[in-house]
């Protein structure tokens, strides 16, 4: 298994700079205090996430009967989704009804770090089939540890991303913050594409045989 597509993946559907204009929307009003416990809180939740996901997403599968092969293509399917949003310079894995659904539940008691902030802005259904997908391709115990360790690379990258909330916005500005989305959103549709393809040769064998001549 090529080992760098899993964090290429994982980059490009969590994209924590994409998301720091919700961040900043969202802790509008907290102190700096408040404002770095979200932080610190969101990329734990987003490493929580995805290490779940690489160590027990494909028992919680079988448990359900699926194979892998349509767990590709239905995550294929998400992907390709996600990376639609992304091309449109919309969050990867969220819509408006979501976020407002997150502000309620901010409302009502919810940490912001973990709802809207975490789920779904930051990670959804798109982060979790790539880690089953991915982790079903492992070989050793090694692989499967450097899966979770991508987790933390992303726990580490959103940290920094929401750390430098305030500069980053200032940098690059929407206009930047929307080229970076697509820019991520196009390398996630040719990969989402290679995911399908994969899934759907194993449900069909027959398209992968030769054609006639």
């Amino acid at each position: 298994m090529d080992l760098l597509k899993p964090l290429i993946a994982l980059l490009a559907i969590v994209n924590p700079i994409g998301a720091v204009p919700f961040f900043l929307a969202l802790t509008q009003g907290m102190t700096s205090l408040q404002r770095r416990r979200t932080l610190r809180v969101a990329s734990f939740s987003a490493f929580c996430v995805i290490a779940v996901s690489a160590v027990a997403g494909l028992h919680i599968i079988h448990f359900f009967g699926i194979s892998i092969a349509s767990f590709q293509v239905g995550g294929g399917v998400l992907l390709l989704l996600s990376a639609l949003h992304m091309l449109n310079a919309q969050p990867a894995e969220s819509k408006k009804d979501d976020v407002d659904e997150g502000h309620a539940k901010a409302d009502a008691g919810d940490s912001v770090a973990v709802v809207p902030l975490t789920i779904p802005l930051l990670t959804g259904p798109a982060t979790i089939s790539t880690m089953v997908i991915y982790a079903e391709k492992t070989k050793t115990l090694l692989e499967h540890a450097v899966l979770v360790g991508y987790g933390v690379v992303i726990g580490i990258a959103t940290f920094l991303a929401f750390m430098a909330a305030g500069r980053i916005a200032k940098v690059l500005g929407s206009t930047g913050i929307n080229v970076m989305t697509r820019l991520m959103g196009l390398i996630l549709a040719a990969m989402a594409v290679e995911l399908l393809a994969d899934g759907l040769i194993k449900l069909f064998p027959v398209l992968s045989a030769p054609l006639p001549r």
